[in-house]
């Protein structure tokens, strides 16, 4: 499964995003990381709401907050 994970720098929340997508050990998921602060138009959607999770399958996105069970329920 390709996602995009859109952070920002030195963003701890970011970092808290990374930690929960790797304790899921799942090895199908490609995960594409984007500082939303390289793209005026990224920071414009998701300057706000970082970290995002966006999946290329169905372009549902999961903003933060949420948990290992709500990333689970996501990524299914």
């Amino acid at each position: 499964m390709k996602l995009t994970l859109f952070t920002g720098p030195h963003c701890g929340l970011c970092d808290q995003a990374k930690s929960l997508l790797n304790t899921l050990r799942i090895d199908e998921l490609d995960i594409d990381e984007k500082n939303v602060r390289e793209c005026v138009d990224l920071y414009h959607l998701y300057g706000a709401r970082i970290p995002v999770i966006k999946r290329h399958d169905t372009l549902d996105e999961l903003a933060w907050p949420f948990d290992l069970e709500q990333l689970k329920t996501f990524l299914q």
